[in-house]
């Protein structure tokens, strides 16, 4: 079932309390940044009930919400986006730039709904049929698919083209605008290649039966049990800020166990990290793992700060793949090393807290110019794992 606390971590703190509101004022809110870093590309939620509570901001139809700073007239991109899965929006999103120790004041108003083009949002996800039955997600930095039931059980039937995996695949896009749609069509309808880097980015990143960038597994004795393709999905959003969706797994067994998965996935813009919150039951642990690939990678951990890091080189150029939790729910890794096919991983071992467990995964490729060295691609993680231990804090302005 969906739950209404499945973006709980990772965005802003919403402080429920009113202070009184008068109709003749703008209705102001403060965002607080505690680290000693400049944040941005971070999501604020605002929740809805939060701001009906002002008459002046009942949402009408033909209506949304505009922000903008105090004291500037330059509208911020914002979304409303639906948490809980039931078609009705429960909080508004905003990115804001705060300066390390600082705090700034936005102002929420109404406005009319702006009549939108046909352009793909830079935050996208779809099921895509038309490649058997991939499931693809998309934002300005990074691309990811996994692969659904009939890709399954074509290798099932000996049927060439199938695909049989739980893993999570990585498309190395270097561009800022999407390339899911145009990709597929590239593959499919031409005689180009979405293997074949033709300025854009390629999908030559190898899952097989690995975990891939954040699949999971469940520990048995000395090896790790996995589900196979997902089962069902559902879209929930697609925006400037934020996609979502969520997929479901035939129940599976882990040695006398049985794991029923569900996993509720999202990305937001300008994050290299896509989160995943995984309702799990059979298993009071969880291992999430990235792919070992060659095993000619560097591993690097803090356990303690709540992430993992995997540097390897990868096909004349770098990548860098990596794992982010709150450290509550950190309980250690494993490097897992064998010589059966793709079957060693990089694992984070995860508590399962009230039948669930959150996490972030993603990628940085050298080629995109994003992160040059195993250095930078580590920090990145560290200070990722900083912001969701002391995420942005809202409340309203007295």
């Amino acid at each position: 079932m969906i739950t209404q606390n499945w973006f709980k971590y990772g965005v802003a703190i919403i402080t429920l309390f009113l202070v009184g509101c008068d109709n003749d004022k703008p209705f102001e809110i403060i965002v607080s940044n505690s680290l000693n870093i400049d944040r941005s590309f971070e999501t604020v939620e605002i929740d809805l009930d939060l701001l009906k509570s002002d008459i002046t901001l009942k949402l009408v139809s033909g209506k949304s919400y505009r922000i903008s700073e105090v004291g500037s007239t330059k509208e911020l991109i914002s979304q409303l986006s639906d948490i809980d899965g039931d078609g009705t929006a429960d909080v508004l999103l905003f990115q804001p730039e705060i300066a390390a120790n600082s705090n700034k004041k936005f102002t929420v108003t109404l406005k009319d709904i702006e009549v939108h083009s046909d352009d793909i949002p830079k935050c996208y996800s779809r099921f895509v049929p038309e490649r058997t039955d991939d499931y693809a997600w998309e934002n300005d930095r990074v691309a990811f698919r996994t692969y659904g039931p009939v890709a399954q059980k074509m290798i099932e039937d000996s049927i060439p083209g199938g695909t049989l995996s739980s893993g999570m695949d990585a498309w190395l896009k270097r561009v800022d605008y999407p390339i899911i749609n145009k990709w597929y069509k590239k593959e499919l309808e031409t005689d180009g290649s979405y293997h074949e880097d033709d300025g854009e980015g390629l999908d030559n990143f190898h899952v097989g039966t690995s975990r891939g960038v954040g699949g999971i597994a469940v520990k048995v004795d000395t090896t790790y049990q996995f589900s196979r393709n997902f089962t069902e999905y559902k879209t929930i959003e697609t925006g400037p800020l934020r996609t979502s969706f969520w997929i479901t797994y035939a129940p599976w067994k882990a040695g006398e166990k049985t794991i029923v998965e569900k996993k509720f996935i999202s990305l937001d813009r300008g994050s290299n990290l896509t989160k995943f919150r995984v309702e799990i039951e059979g298993s009071e642990t969880l291992s999430v793992g990235l792919t070992l690939h060659e095993k000619d990678g560097v591993v690097t951990t803090d356990v303690e700060k709540g992430w993992v890091s995997y540097w390897e080189p990868y096909f004349e150029t770098e990548l860098g793949t990596g794992i982010v939790a709150k450290p509550n729910t950190f309980l250690g890794y494993d490097k897992y090393e064998t010589n059966a096919k793709d079957l060693s991983n990089l694992y984070a071992q995860l508590k399962v807290i009230n039948g669930e467990v959150v996490y972030y995964t993603g990628f940085g490729w050298k080629k995109s110019k994003q992160f040059n060295t195993k250095e930078e691609w580590n920090n990145y993680l560290a200070q990722f794992a900083k912001k969701v231990n002391k995420p942005l804090v809202v409340k309203l302005s007295k």
